[in-house]
């Protein structure tokens, strides 16, 4: 394994308008090592990327390469001097096909200049060999899943002679199996001599993987260790400035939710190809959970119910009246509200404001013939801003320019304006830091203690077991059990989603 040090930036500063997105940072990396770089949403990880990227220019401070200063304007330089970047959303062209994608900009030709598919498309196989990956190279990236383009990403930061390799946020939609040979790969680059920042939100996966950890906080570097000697209760500590105690509200109710109203009703209801008939009911003032595997079922659960897909059969009563919706107004209007699971394709408007952005859903409801009153509508801005803890200079922010997890609050924001009566959560807290992953956790279970009905549904058990009173299992897009009370424990909840003792 090569040692030394690969990368050393100094004292980084970033500033915007009214914000010190970076204040004095420092950050190094070693040839051989895979660096954890952690923080809540906001502290400054993205920003220090892109300072190193080239994608944003520092405001002060310096950046070494092996030992000399070095300034990066773009990250087309970046790649020249030897540093690739892999995004959770692979910025590869999706219509070329996988040898394109790997050679774009470096093509073979021919003594004629034209492009030598033939060596391309060798080389290419050659190449993903040494990541057994045994794929057509002459097909279109987005024939594979996200999984093999990462790999491919991967691939061709290696053929470019990349030193550095930052991986963002690379195993959020990957499946355990895909994790394990990402985290094969990355340990065979280390121990050639890569340098690899590693940047995510899964604790476990840095205990797996990395060398060393650095952390930093609303833009402020907080600290480095090695991995071995930063135990995990002390790592959230020093992430969200907290006692990790202070993190585990929990619901303590759940056995008394028997004696509650129910107050929606839900038979038979299907839609076909997505999923299979639904029996359920919600009480008054409950979290109710929709547990599962992705693609169990649980978001299309959901998405029925509320009217974002159309159902094509079944009943649904609210306090016993029927109410089948056949659209998202005709939920919203009945008093629904529905946090998607894909926040920035079908949550948030990024160029719109938070102001803008807060008031989308009230307005529908109301009708876009009925302008909302402008004084009412600085009111209920301001007043979730404060409710949430939205870290903003000002309402008229720019959604886009908010971290992931102020994203998320801002889309809780818009549907509470409704004052809706049941409030379906979808992932709320997928993808977003420890801390903000807590303060949703207690403001959804504080929405329930004032009266108002949750459906929550998340990938992580044991935040689902801290919140909910009762939880539907979902397995093959059908309900396979309901648990509550002494039933609803971690082992029961997996066996039931492995199949066994429903």
């Amino acid at each position: 394994m090569k040692s030394g040090i690969l990368l050393d930036m100094k004292n980084i500063c970033k500033e915007y308008p009214g914000v010190q997105a970076l204040d004095n940072v420092p950050f190094q990396l070693e040839a051989g090592e895979i660096h954890a770089l952690l923080g809540e949403n906001g502290a400054g990880k993205s920003t220090l990327i892109k300072v190193l990227t080239g994608a944003e220019s520092l405001t002060s401070g310096a950046v070494f390469l092996n030992g000399k200063s070095v300034r990066v304007k773009n990250p087309l330089q970046a790649q020249h001097m030897g540093i690739s970047t892999v995004y959770q959303e692979v910025n590869l062209c999706p219509n070329l096909s996988v040898s394109e994608n790997i050679h774009i900009g470096r093509e073979p030709r021919t003594r004629y200049g034209l492009i030598d598919w033939k060596t391309m498309e060798s080389r290419s196989r050659e190449l993903l060999a040494g990541f057994d990956l045994d794929i057509d190279v002459i097909r279109a990236l987005d024939n594979y899943s996200v999984a093999v383009q990462q790999m491919v990403a991967i691939a061709r930061s290696c053929d470019i002679s990349a030193r550095i390799l930052i991986l963002d946020e690379p195993t959020s939609s990957l499946t355990d199996t895909e994790v394990d040979k990402l985290f094969s790969v990355m340990r065979r680059l280390r121990d050639e001599g890569m340098g690899i920042i590693f940047v995510t939100h899964f604790l476990d996966q840095v205990y797996q993987v990395c060398d060393r950890i650095t952390v930093l906080r609303n833009g402020r570097y907080i600290c480095t260790e090695n991995t071995k000697a930063l135990d995990k209760v002390s790592l959230v500590g020093r992430m969200i400035g907290k006692d990790y105690s202070e993190l585990s509200g929990s619901r303590t109710s759940r056995e008394e939710t028997g004696d509650k109203d129910i107050l929606m009703d839900v038979r038979g209801l299907y839609k076909s190809g997505t999923i299979s008939p639904l029996n359920l009911s919600l009480r008054q003032g409950e979290i109710l959970g929709f547990g599962g595997l992705l693609g169990s079922g649980r978001s299309e659960a959901a998405r029925v119910i509320f009217g974002a897909d159309r159902p094509d059969g079944g009943d649904l009563s609210l306090e016993g009246e029927p109410a089948l919706f056949k659209t998202p107004l005709e939920g919203i209007r009945a008093g629904l509200a529905f946090c998607p699971e894909e926040r920035k394709v079908e949550g948030i408007v990024g160029e719109l404001s938070i102001r803008d952005n807060i008031m989308l859903a009230l307005q529908a409801k109301k009708g876009m013939t009925k302008p909302l009153d402008p004084d009412e509508v600085d009111r209920l801005t301001r007043k979730y801003i404060e409710l949430l803890q939205i870290k903003t200079p000002d309402e008229h922010q720019t959604v886009k320019n908010l971290s992931g997890g102020n994203q998320q609050k801002v889309i809780l924001a818009r549907w509470l304006a409704t004052d809706p009566r049941i409030l379906i959560l979808d992932e709320p807290t997928r993808g977003i830091d420890v801390g903000t992953k807590a303060e949703i956790q207690k403001i959804m279970i504080s929405l329930a203690d004032g009266g108002m009905s949750v459906v929550f549904i998340s990938s992580e058990i044991d935040e689902m077991m801290r919140c909910c009173e009762r939880m539907v299992v979902l397995k093959d897009r059908a309900v396979v059990c309901e648990l509550s009370g002494e039933t609803l424990t971690e082992s029961r909840v997996m066996q039931s989603i492995a199949g066994k003792g429903e």
